[in-house]
C-alpha cells in the first residue's frame, strides 16, 4: 500500500486535472472502425460528443481521443485520416464543454499539434515519444501533459520488469532532453502492449515501482486480453475483471485509470479512494 500520494494540478485553460485528491479517471472515446472492443461505434463526430459528455456525467475526469486502433495487427493510417478522424470530434467537445480535459491518443507529432490546437489539452503516447521524432518537442513547445506510455517493437527481454524500467527511463530522459517539463510527464506501463500474459501480471505486480520513479501513472487495463484471458470472456463482459485490477492498481500508487466503463469504475474508484486517503490521512496524524 503506497504511503505516499503525488499532488499536481495541470491547469489548461479552463480545463484542469487534479491528482492528489482523488484517483483521475480518463474515459476511452475511439473514434475508429476497428478498435477492439467498441469499433465504430463513435466514428460518427455526433455519436462521439454525445459519448464523451455522457462519459463526463458518468463519472469521467478527462476523455481520451483516438483516432487509429492500435490493437495487434491493425494497419496503420495516413496523417489526414486520422485528423479527419479526431479534429472535428475534439473542436466540437471542446465547444460544448470547454472545461472538460481532452487528451489526444496518438504518436504521431502533427496529430498532436493539430488536436492541441482544436481543444485538446495533453497527449498520450503509445510509443512513449519514441515513434515520431518531432512528439516530444511538440510537447514541449506547446508546454502540454504528456503519457509516455512503455511500448517496444519486440518482446526480447532480459530481466522484464528491469527493462521495462529502464525503457521508461530512457522514455524520461528523452522527453527531458527535448525541454518537456519534468512536471508535464506522466508514465503508463503499457499493459497489452509488447506483453503477453505473464508479462501483464508481472507488470501489474511491479506497478509500485513505476511510482517509485518519481512521476504520476496512468494504468490502461480496460478490457484488455489478459483480464478477459483469465476470466474466459468477451471484452464487453470483464467490468469486474477490469475494477479488479484498476483497485489492485490504486492501491499501489497509479493515480489515473483509464476505463471504457467510466460508470461502473466511478464507483470502484470511489471506494477505493476512500481506504486510501483515509489511510494516508492516518498516516500523516500519526507521524506529525
Amino acid at each position: 500500500m503506497r504511503t505516499t500520494i503525488y499532488q499536481h494540478n495541470f491547469q489548461m485553460g479552463q480545463a484542469s486535472l487534479t491528482l492528489g485528491e482523488s484517483t483521475q479517471i480518463m474515459g476511452i472515446l475511439n473514434v475508429t472502425p476497428d478498435s477492439f472492443s467498441d469499433g465504430g461505434r463513435y466514428i460518427d463526430p455526433q455519436n462521439a460528443v454525445r459519448h464523451a459528455l455522457q462519459m463526463y456525467e458518468d463519472g469521467a475526469d478527462l476523455i481520451d481521443v483516438g483516432g487509429e486502433s492500435t490493437r495487434p495487427e491493425s494497419a496503420p493510417i495516413s496523417i489526414d485520416e486520422e485528423l479527419a478522424r479526431v479534429i472535428p470530434v475534439i473542436e466540437a467537445i471542446h465547444r460544448a464543454a470547454p472545461h472538460i480535459p481532452i487528451s489526444i491518443d496518438t504518436y504521431k507529432a502533427e496529430v498532436a499539434r493539430q488536436a492541441i490546437g482544436a481543444g485538446a489539452h495533453m497527449m498520450n503516447d503509445i510509443w512513449g515519444g519514441k515513434g515520431d521524432p518531432d512528439m516530444l518537442k511538440v510537447a514541449a513547445d506547446l508546454s502540454c501533459p504528456i503519457i509516455l506510455m512503455h511500448n517496444r517493437h519486440d518482446m526480447d527481454y532480459g530481466v522484464f520488469v528491469e527493462d521495462v524500467l529502464a525503457d521508461l527511463k530512457a522514455s524520461i530522459e528523452l522527453a527531458l532532453h527535448a525541454g518537456v517539463s519534468k512536471s508535464n510527464i506522466i508514465l503508463d506501463p503499457g499493459a497489452g502492449f509488447a506483453k503477453g500474459y505473464h508479462e501483464n501480471l508481472q507488470i501489474m505486480m511491479a506497478l509500485d515501482r513505476l511510482v517509485h520513479l518519481g512521476y504520476p501513472v496512468l494504468l490502461a487495463t480496460s478490457r484488455k486480453k489478459f483480464i478477459r484471458t483469465v476470466l474466459d470472456l468477451p471484452a464487453d463482459d470483464v467490468i469486474e475483471g477490469t475494477a479488479a485490477t484498476v483497485g489492485f492498481g490504486i492501491a499501489q500508487g497509479c493515480q489515473i485509470v483509464r476505463v471504457h466503463d467510466v460508470a461502473a469504475i466511478k464507483r470502484t474508484v470511489r471506494m477505493c479512494d476512500a481506504m486510501l486517503y483515509a489511510s494516508s490521512e492516518l498516516n500523516r496524524i500519526q507521524h506529525r
